[in-house]
């Protein structure tokens, strides 16, 4: 029998909470305050991006008056209240997390959300499922940069290539992916190619302690 991950690290906006769509909701809206439609081009800014990030980029395509700092302020605050008003765990989330917690299997939350919006979520679903869990604010870097990949490895004491991370958007999955995991993307908004070390799922639904420990195996050394 395969042997269990030794963690799992899961995104939190489009893979556990149906919050990717409010995020968009969130940058649409103020992207057409600012005279702007989001389209196709803008969502690699978008999706799994750091709140910051999508501000630079908003501010950029709409040559805002106001600064990229007043936007930030403005889409956190807009998406923080969306979130608040009702964030919906994805189908087979709460199952999959229940199934890990039962077998003793670390998890960690890695989010490029910030903390607030963090533990809003978290309010919802409950922290319990959580060993450790990591805002926007908890490295210096965020997705998708390795940096908060390797730090929750790091905090659970083991090697990001002994963990399976479980992503929705190309952004996060560069992210785990660049840390050395291995990479469970079950794609929310936009799609993304599968490939060596990134295996696809159409729904959380279909991901279970079996499967995460498949991926896991094929990392294992061979004799």
């Amino acid at each position: 029998m395969p042997v269990s991950p030794a963690a799992v690290l899961f995104d939190m906006d489009g893979t556990l909470v149906d919050t990717e769509r409010l995020w968009l909701q969130a940058a649409a809206e103020l992207a057409a305050e600012l005279g702007h439609t989001l389209t196709g081009q803008d969502l690699p800014d978008v999706l799994g991006r750091a709140i910051d990030h999508t501000a630079a980029h908003l501010h950029r395509v709409t040559r805002a008056h106001l600064t990229a700092d007043d936007l930030a302020a403005r889409l956190e605050d807009a998406f923080r209240g969306k979130v608040a008003a009702g964030a919906v765990p994805r189908p087979g989330a709460l199952e999959l997390l229940a199934e890990l917690h039962a077998a003793a299997v670390p998890t960690a939350l890695v989010s490029a959300s910030p903390r607030l919006v963090v533990d809003l979520v978290l309010g919802g679903i409950g922290d319990r499922w959580f060993t450790v869990t990591l805002a926007a604010e908890d490295t210096e870097h965020t997705k998708p940069d390795p940096a908060p990949y390797l730090a929750a490895a790091q905090r659970l004491g083991l090697d990001p290539a002994a963990c399976v991370a479980i992503e929705d958007s190309p952004a996060g999955v560069a992210s785990a992916h660049a840390a050395g995991c291995q990479v469970l993307a079950v794609p929310s908004s936009v799609p993304i190619v599968a490939a060596e070390r990134i295996t696809l799922l159409d729904s959380l639904e279909r991901a279970d302690l079996a499967v995460l420990s498949t991926l896991s195996a094929a990392m294992m050394p061979t004799a």
